[in-house]
C-alpha cells in the first residue's frame, strides 16, 4: 500500500505543478514572451493565460511602461578642443515586447553606448559657448538619431534631456570672471546713464525757471511802466483840466526844493528861467503877506535879471 500512496502523491504533486505551470497570469501593462522547446511561439499580454506545461516556457516577462534611465557622466571633446562632461536622462518605452527580446541582447546597454557616440558627434561639431546655450538643440537632435536608431529593437525613446554640462574648472573661473565683468559694465552704464539724465533734468528745470522768471520781470516792468505812463498822463490831463498858471507851477516847485537839495552829493542844481517869471507874480501876489515886500522891489533872491535860460548855483556844504 505505501508504494501506491507514494505514486499517488507524486500524482497529485505533478498535477498541481502542472496547473501551475498551465494558468500564466500576467499584470497590466506588462508582456511575457513564450518559447516553445527554445523558440519563440507567441507574447501573452496582460490579463489569464493558459501555455502547455513542460512543453511551452515563459522566455522573459517585459514592462511596457515608460521608463527613465540616467547615465552617468560622459566626457565629450567640442570642437575648440575643450572637454566637458555631459549627464543624460533617457525616456524610452518597449513597444514591441518580441524585437526588445531577440533583436538585442541588452537594449539599456546599446541605448547608453548610442547615446555616447551620437553625443560626441554632435558636440564636436559646436563650440563651448554654443554647447552651452543649444541644449534644446542638442536635445532634439540626439532624440532623433537614438530613436531611428531604436526602432529595429521595439523600443520608443519619447525624451531626451541633458542634465548637466560641466566645462572644466579653468573655464568656470574664466566665465564666472567674464559675467562679473558685464554686470559691472552694465552697472557702470546703467549708473552714467542715471547721472546723464538727471543732469538734463536739472538743466531743463533751471532753464524753464529762468525763462518764467525773465517772463515774470518783463510783465512786470512792463506793467510797472504801464502804470507810471497812466499816472503822468492823469496829471497832465488834470493839469491841462485845471488850467494852472505859472503862480501854481512856482509854489509846485518851491515845494519840491527841499527834495531837491537833499543828500551831500547835491553841490549844483538847476533853476529854468522860467521859474524866475512866476517867482514874481508870486511875489506879487503874496505882496500883502510878506513882510519884506517893500524891499528889493520885489524880486526873489538869487535870481539874476538877465534873459540867460538857466542859472547854476552851488549848495553850501553841510558839515
Amino acid at each position: 500500500m505505501q508504494p501506491i500512496i507514494i505514486v499517488l502523491i507524486i500524482l497529485v504533486v505533478l498535477v498541481f505543478i502542472a496547473l501551475i505551470k498551465t494558468i500564466q497570469v500576467i499584470p497590466q501593462a506588462s508582456a511575457a514572451i513564450v518559447e516553445r522547446f527554445g523558440r519563440y511561439t507567441r507574447t501573452l499580454n496582460a490579463g489569464l493565460n493558459i501555455v502547455v506545461p513542460f512543453i511551452d516556457s515563459i522566455r522573459n516577462r517585459i514592462d511596457l511602461r515608460e521608463q527613465v534611465v540616467p547615465f552617468p557622466p560622459q566626457p565629450v571633446i567640442t570642437q575648440d578642443n575643450l572637454v566637458v562632461n555631459i549627464d543624460t536622462v533617457i525616456y524610452y518605452q518597449v513597444t514591441d515586447a518580441r524585437a526588445a527580446t531577440y533583436e538585442v541582447a541588452s537594449y539599456i546597454q546599446a541605448i547608453e553606448q548610442l547615446t555616447v557616440t551620437t553625443l560626441r558627434n554632435i558636440i564636436g561639431g559646436m563650440d563651448l559657448e554654443r554647447t552651452l546655450t543649444s541644449r534644446e538643440e542638442i536635445n532634439a537632435a540626439l532624440r532623433g538619431v537614438l530613436d531611428e536608431a531604436t526602432g529595429k529593437w521595439g523600443i520608443r525613446v519619447n525624451r531626451v534631456e541633458l542634465k548637466a554640462i560641466e566645462p572644466p574648472t579653468s573655464i568656470q573661473d574664466s566665465m564666472e570672471k567674464q559675467m562679473r565683468a558685464d554686470r559691472d559694465k552694465r552697472a557702470a552704464i546703467l549708473t552714467a546713464e542715471g547721472i546723464r539724465q538727471s543732469q538734463i533734468l536739472t538743466a531743463e528745470g533751471e532753464k524753464q525757471s529762468a525763462i518764467l522768471r525773465a517772463e515774470g520781470e518783463a510783465k512786470a516792468a512792463a506793467l510797472k511802466a504801464e502804470g507810471e505812463a497812466q499816472a503822468i498822463r492823469t496829471v497832465f490831463e488834470s493839469i491841462h483840466a485845471g488850467d494852472a498858471d505859472q503862480k501854481l507851477l512856482a509854489y509846485q516847485y518851491l515845494q519840491m526844493l527841499p527834495k531837491i537839495a537833499e543828500g551831500d552829493a547835491n553841490k549844483l542844481w538847476i533853476v529854468p528861467s522860467e521859474i524866475g517869471d512866476a517867482l514874481k507874480g508870486l511875489s506879487g501876489a503874496m505882496g500883502n503877506f510878506n513882510p519884506m515886500a517893500g524891499m528889493g522891489g520885489g524880486s526873489v533872491p538869487g535870481q539874476q535879471k538877465s534873459g540867460s535860460t538857466a542859472e547854476r548855483r552851488e549848495q553850501p556844504p553841510i558839515d
